[in-house]
């Protein structure tokens, strides 16, 4: 009776009271899975070790992706002469209300003030220029991990955040035709990073003109549905064509031999991706974390009552985690402060995917009991003996049925709107909708004011199909993917 009470109440709530219960529980969830805590900078935050090992994970699996399609590491500076924004006037347009400025440095007025990088295309690209003198100098592949600064008016943990951490890349072609095709090709391998690890089914497409970039030609994005409904865009490549190139003198001798402006494309994505994993796949316990990804996969918490039990189960449960530690990523709890029935709670409010319990019986009889985070179901009696197999083989599971869960939610919750009051009514449920536009940008944002629901992109995979658009009524052939999004 309670929880229909409870249900009845939270149906009631008001679209602002339902924004921030579900804001609570994601603040919630973050803190108390020990992922980050607030910085005394308002907008920033501190990474905790368990949030910066499952933001390892993502990086490790990415960087390697990265790499294999030709890419190269390398850093550049923090500080960006404020003149070098000035050169792109559409990228400057685009990041001046976020950016922070240094005007003093040891203890003088500096000469020319310097932008804390919000982005660096136009630090990288200045190098570029130096860099690019012939055709043979390309494709200049080059890829960054650092930190960058938006001065965000509202900020929530990992998801928008002051300073934020990320992958940010930067290439040079000879040909528009390869920047296309790089651009794409980064998107491919962000639509693995986000289905094959963080086990979350994404949308692809394009951004409209509204929603680019900030002097890029096109903007292409993943877009991922989180449990409430609502839409994260979880990565982005941009088609930058020569618009900084031009801005910056990036010149090369061509083949046919006339100097030629270069080609380039952008792409990254941020420590975003942990808020994603913890609004993707979260319950009201807390996390679930997909196997690939998390810092633990395995939890084992030994139960004992008397002093012989203790030693009799801690010396079996190390026995276990020696066997399987180089093949799985393994902890055993075996904190003596703490109950096993308050160890339960912790790991499942972490996310682990697979927590074994041992007691004095499993000893004797040389099995464990094995409980899955994703379904809270208990598998008794699984022999130790092959455990490790047994193990890897129940991960890989987990982290398929995350997807197909995902995917499932995603697809009941997305729906066809043939006219405005239906589009309006579908909407404050939240999800996706799925609805013809007329591709005029004064349309579009008309509807943004009206609902709060954006074009999330153009999907690759929609056809050209005639129809009226949603609100205005007016023939068109494009279908687009709208929601209301973080």
């Amino acid at each position: 009776m309670a929880d229909v009470k409870e249900k009845v109440q939270a149906e009631e709530l008001d679209d602002d009271e339902k924004g921030k219960e579900d804001e609570n529980w994601y603040q919630n969830a973050v803190r108390n899975a020990d992922l980050a805590d607030y910085s005394p900078v308002k907008g920033c935050m501190v990474i905790k070790p368990y949030g910066y090992a499952l933001w390892e994970n993502i990086q490790r699996a990415l960087d390697k992706m990265i790499k294999d399609t030709g890419h190269q590491n390398a850093y550049f500076p923090l500080f960006i002469p404020e003149s070098f924004l000035q050169k792109e006037k559409e990228h400057v347009e685009g990041f001046a209300p976020e950016c922070a400025v240094v005007t003093h440095g040891g203890g003088k007025k500096l000469e020319e003030p310097l932008i804390v990088r919000p982005t660096s295309e136009t630090i990288i690209n200045f190098m570029f220029a130096k860099w690019v003198q012939s055709w043979r100098d390309l494709p200049l592949l080059i890829n960054q991990w650092a930190n960058v600064v938006r001065w965000e008016m509202r900020t929530r943990l990992f998801l928008r955040t002051t300073e934020f951490l990320w992958q940010e890349g930067h290439t040079a072609h000879a040909t528009p035709e390869e920047a296309e095709e790089e651009t794409k090709k980064m998107l491919e391998v962000y639509k693995v990073l986000a289905e094959e690890w963080l086990a979350l089914p994404v949308l692809t497409g394009r951004k409209t003109e509204n929603e680019r970039f900030r002097g890029a030609v096109h903007t292409y994005c993943i877009e991922a549905m989180m449990r409430d409904g609502k839409a994260l865009q979880a990565g982005t490549s941009h088609n930058l064509g020569q618009n900084f190139s031009k801005a910056f003198g990036i010149q090369f001798q061509s083949q046919a031999g006339p100097l030629a402006h270069a080609y380039q494309t952008s792409w990254g994505v941020s420590t975003r991706l942990v808020g994603a994993i913890v609004l993707g796949h979260g319950d009201e316990k807390g996390l679930i974390l997909p196997p690939k990804l998390a810092p633990y996969q395995v939890v084992i918490v030994p139960i004992y009552k008397t002093d012989e039990e203790k030693q009799t189960v801690l010396a079996r449960c190390r026995e276990i985690e020696a066997q399987f530690k180089d093949r799985i990523r393994v902890h055993l709890d075996d904190r003596d402060q703490h109950t096993p029935g308050y160890k339960f709670n912790h790991w499942e409010v972490r996310g682990v995917p697979l927590r074994l319990n041992i007691g004095p019986k499993d000893v004797a009889n040389n099995v464990v009991e094995i409980a899955r985070r994703d379904t809270g179901e208990k598998i008794r009696g699984v022999s130790q003996d092959g455990l490790a197999d047994y193990l890897t083989k129940l991960l890989d599971d987990v982290q398929k049925a995350l997807f197909e869960r995902a995917l499932k939610f995603r697809s009941e919750h997305t729906h066809k709107a043939a006219n405005y009051d239906e589009f309006k009514k579908i909407i404050e449920n939240n999800g996706f909708i799925e609805a013809h536009w007329c591709k005029d940008g004064e349309c579009e944002l008309a509807i943004k004011d009206e609902t709060k629901a954006t074009i999330r992109c153009l999907p690759f995979n929609f056809e050209p199909k005639q129809g009226k658009c949603v609100r205005c009524e007016k023939p068109t052939d494009q279908v687009v993917v709208f929601a209301r999004a973080y």
